[in-house]
Order: structure tokens, then C-alpha cells, then sequence
């Protein structure tokens, strides 16, 4: 069996509203955990206490993310701003190509 390679290049990652999804989809998990708050003891009677507190994992799990996502979102128009104030003094090279995008 050959070992599968591209023939063609990549193409470039979406980048979309990623804050704001996060961000969403934490107040859904939260919503979620208070909405079945009320109902405890039927899920404790039936044995479904987790998904309640499956709920609130995911809303705390959220706000990990959403510490995480700002941070990025933060880093990434830093870096923009840079690439540009240096684009401004007159300094040419192979600004957004491939070679000058991080790895990880």
C-alpha cells in the first residue's frame, strides 16, 4: 500500500467570530445546569445527577475557553498590529505568506 500524499496545497484554516461562539456556547451550558437545577431530586431519584452536573462542567469548562480564546484573539491582532507598524517603516519581505505564519 503507497502512502497517500497531497497533490495540491492546503487550504487556508477559517478563522471565524471564535470569542463570541465560546462565549455562547458557555451561556448555553450555564442555562442548561439552571433549568435543570429546579428538577434535582427527579434526576437523583432516576439516577441522571450527572446531567446536571455535566451542565456545569461545561460551563465551567467554558470559561477556561473563553479565558483561552481572548488570550488568542488578543495575541493574534498584537501580532497584526506589529506586522504592520513594521510594513509602515518601509520594511519589505515576504510579509503574510506562507513562510511567515507560526507552525503551531
Amino acid at each position: 500500500m503507497t502512502k497517500w500524499t497531497p497533490r495540491h496545497e492546503a487550504p487556508e484554516p477559517l478563522e471565524g467570530p471564535v470569542v463570541p461562539t465560546i462565549v455562547g456556547g458557555t451561556i448555553l451550558w450555564f442555562v442548561l445546569f439552571l433549568v435543570q437545577l429546579p428538577f434535582y431530586g427527579w434526576f437523583d431519584d432516576h439516577g441522571h445527577t450527572w446531567w446536571v452536573w455535566t451542565c456545569l462542567a461545561g460551563a465551567g469548562l467554558g470559561l477556561i475557553g473563553i479565558w483561552y480564546v481572548r488570550g488568542r484573539d488578543a495575541a493574534l491582532k498584537r501580532d497584526a498590529a506589529a506586522r504592520d507598524a513594521q510594513g509602515t517603516q518601509g520594511t519589505q519581505g515576504t510579509q503574510g505568506t506562507q513562510a511567515d505564519r507560526p507552525t503551531a
